[in-house]
């Protein structure tokens, strides 16, 4: 990542993305547990709202190149957990 619009642009691009593929998913799979998927959905958006916040304001006192590739290893896991999730839906 170049910079932090750069960074937040593409966590906006794969929340967005995952929100949508959720979305579909519990349409066009049977009859999934609404509950599950309100949930699902309100995690999406807890780590668009986290991770944004992050881009923002980082950490004092620890450098910048570890701080933001701490928050992309951290962000790519949690989008990894969602994934499975949405594929444990189907």
């Amino acid at each position: 990542m170049n910079n932090k619009r750069d960074l937040k642009r593409t966590i906006n691009y794969i929340c967005s993305d995952l929100f949508a593929e959720c979305v579909a998913a519990s349409l066009y799979s049977g009859k999934p547990d609404q509950e599950n998927v309100k949930a699902l959905l309100a995690s999406i958006l807890n780590i668009h709202t986290n991770y944004i916040c992050r881009v923002s304001h980082p950490e004092p006192g620890m450098k910048k190149k570890l701080y933001f590739q701490d928050l992309i290893k951290n962000f790519n896991k949690d989008v990894s957990e969602v994934i499975d999730q949405i594929n444990a839906m189907q």
